[in-house]
């Protein structure tokens, strides 16, 4: 009798956690394609609107307005903010930074239009798209433990980083075509590997704690740079340039 309580107990207690999880993952979705919608319409709105040429680009001399360099900069300072100050920051803080966050970064993604044709920004994100989707399910669902393939892909981003900044002095087409197909198999296997760390965060977690607010915001932040940086190798691949 005792061990058919404690098979029970059992049971309810993996239910329970499922439920913690699916809850969880909730939030950190929603808050991962809120972020994405508002890098997606400020990059649009300041392509069609003519603000490119306004505030970041003089086209006449080819040079760049300070914005420019604040938004293709100022990204990277509030992700180190958030991942430094994580411990002193209070979730709407977190939430604050987030989507300070997205927003330069579609101001940065408005000169993708004057790069690559429109056709091939619309291939690039429809094929990550469909690649991120596939992997958060395989993330989410599979039983096999993805830590060590995590601590593999997290090297040959580090690698794919030094290779960048090798690059950007060489000016190698080729190297930057192996970069980038690199950085497609990187991002595609840590979408898998994150969702699946965020899911085991979510199912010990109180739903509705500050706690898990940073938790989930921190979580949409970390999906939010694997969907961009899978669809910004892709677009270097369909785009074909640099």
């Amino acid at each position: 009798m005792r061990e058919t309580n404690n098979f029970q107990q059992s049971i309810d207690s993996g239910v329970y956690e499922q439920s913690l999880a699916k809850s969880f993952m909730a939030k950190v979705f929603t808050y991962m394609f809120v972020g994405l919608f508002i890098t997606g319409f400020i990059a649009w709105y300041f392509h069609t609107s003519g603000l490119v040429g306004e505030y970041l680009i003089n086209f006449t001399t080819g040079s760049v307005y300070p914005l420019y360099y604040i938004a293709a900069f100022a990204p990277l300072g509030f992700v180190f903010a958030m991942s430094l100050g994580y411990n002193r920051l209070s979730a709407p803080s977190m939430l604050i930074l987030f989507i300070s966050f997205a927003l330069l970064m579609g101001i940065s993604f408005s000169t993708l239009f004057i790069r690559y044709n429109l056709g091939d920004i619309y291939s690039a994100f429809f094929s990550a798209s469909s690649v991120f989707a596939i992997m958060a399910v395989v993330g989410y669902t599979t039983t096999t433990d993805l830590t060590k393939l995590g601590n593999i892909l997290y090297i040959g981003l580090i690698g794919i980083v030094i290779a960048m900044v090798v690059n950007f002095f060489m000016q190698s087409s080729f190297m930057s075509y192996v970069i980038s197909v690199l950085g497609v198999v990187i991002f595609t296997g840590l979408t898998a590997y994150d969702v699946q760390k965020l899911k085991r965060i979510g199912e010990g977690s109180e739903i509705g704690t500050a706690s898990t607010q940073k938790r989930a915001v921190y979580g949409a932040l970390t999906l939010y740079l694997d969907f961009i940086n899978l669809f910004l190798f892709l677009l270097r691949l369909i785009g074909g340039r640099d």
